[in-house]
């Protein structure tokens, strides 16, 4: 921090802060819903371009991807952050402001990220800084719910080898991650003959199945550590009040950080859709027989960077100079793909706070966010050797 260059990268992204929540809210005014986050990316990909990042482009699934390089190819580090967010296409994505508070859906997560990550890029430009190892900026697709992480999958896939180290800037705070939590996601769909409700009575039923699987579901006794969950998300099927269905479904999430734990979650899930099944089939002697299909619609590894490696200690100690007192948590981003590769990577929040994250009120508060937007920029300095 006592170099020239640092101090003036530092300075010009604190009093460009101004700038970088503006780009936050253009940024989110373009739509980016799950699987189809094209139009933003095509203006990511401008602003890269702007800023004279080498060899930027956009890869098959969609990854935006621009090159800063340093005085050597190597250490490669990796700066990212998600185009993508979890509301459906033809979702307002107008941005509201009123004083220091910005609300519209995404507004944190992750179009602060985003910002953050063109601010990076700003600043180091702006200060003539130069890295003695590259940094690669990415700008992915496929972070949220059923996008299963495709973008990093692919990013690592395509450049196996030439990572040495990643950062994941998602959302607000100041928050440092480096457990990646894992997850399984299926959808379980009961199909049978279906009928009329009192023509065909006594016919196996796969809304009732359903309704067993939950309610064995609903009973699972999991450990509080490491922290181990399931949810049923979403349920489906059915015809009308007078129809035994022909079919029902559901879609259901299982997570831990210990990969163990989840192991042991799963089985016991695909037991208790089994154990319904043949429930309901027993209940009606058989009748109407009706059979079950686990589809796995997600699948994010889980994995972990040692507290003690060098770019979990790193982290803290840019953040300790800044005066956070930050520890490091838990978390299930982008950077679950390099932790399961052993790759160090971590994750952090750009700064500035918020609520509401995944629903269509979400709030930014932009007050002190230039702290999140210094930091990145130190932390990708410090890597970067």
């Amino acid at each position: 921090m006592q170099d020239a260059a640092v101090k003036n990268a530092l300075r010009i992204a604190r009093d460009s802060e101004p700038r970088t929540i503006q780009q936050q809210i253009q940024v989110c005014e373009i739509p980016a819903p799950p699987f189809n986050e094209s139009v933003r990316g095509r203006d990511i990909e401008r602003r890269f371009k702007e800023l004279r990042l080498a060899n930027v482009r956009t890869d098959a699934v969609g990854n935006v991807i621009g090159v800063r390089p340093g005085a050597a190819a190597r250490p490669n580090i990796v700066m990212s952050a998600h185009l993508d967010t979890v509301f459906p296409e033809g979702t307002s994505v107008k941005v509201t402001r009123e004083g220091n508070r910005l609300k519209g859906p995404g507004i944190g997560d992750d179009c602060r990220g985003l910002a953050v990550l063109l601010a990076v890029i700003e600043s180091l430009n702006a200060a003539h800084v130069v890295t003695p190892g590259t940094i690669t900026f990415v700008a992915t697709v496929g972070e949220e719910g059923l996008g299963d992480l495709r973008g990093a999958k692919a990013l690592f896939e395509e450049m196996a080898g030439q990572i040495d180290k990643f950062v994941s800037i998602d959302g607000n705070g100041l928050d440092i991650v480096n457990v990646g939590v894992g997850s399984m996601r299926y959808k379980v769909i009961y199909q049978g003959p279906g009928g009329h409700s009192y023509g065909n009575f006594g016919i196996a039923n796969p809304i009732h199945a359903l309704g067993r699987a939950i309610a064995k579901i609903s009973d699972f006794e999991v450990p509080a550590s490491p922290k181990t969950t399931f949810n049923v998300g979403r349920i489906g099927g059915g015809t009308s009040v007078n129809s035994i269905a022909s079919e029902a479904w559901m879609e259901v999430d299982l997570r831990s950080a210990d990969v163990g734990s989840l192991k042991t979650l799963d089985e016991k899930l695909h037991a208790a859709v089994r154990s319904a099944l043949e429930e309901e089939n027993r209940r009606w002697n058989y009748r109407g027989r009706i059979h079950v299909a686990i589809e796995t619609i997600g699948n994010r590894p889980g994995g972990q960077t040692p507290a003690q490696s060098s770019i979990a200690q790193t982290a803290l100690a840019v953040s300790r100079s800044f005066g956070f007192e930050e520890s490091l948590r838990e978390g299930s981003t982008d950077a679950n793909v390099p932790m399961r590769l052993n790759i160090p990577a971590i994750t952090i929040g750009g700064g500035g706070s918020g609520s509401g994250v995944h629903t269509i009120n979400e709030v930014f508060d932009t007050t002190d966010s230039s702290q999140g937007t210094e930091r990145a920029v130190l932390l990708a300095i410090a890597l970067a050797r």
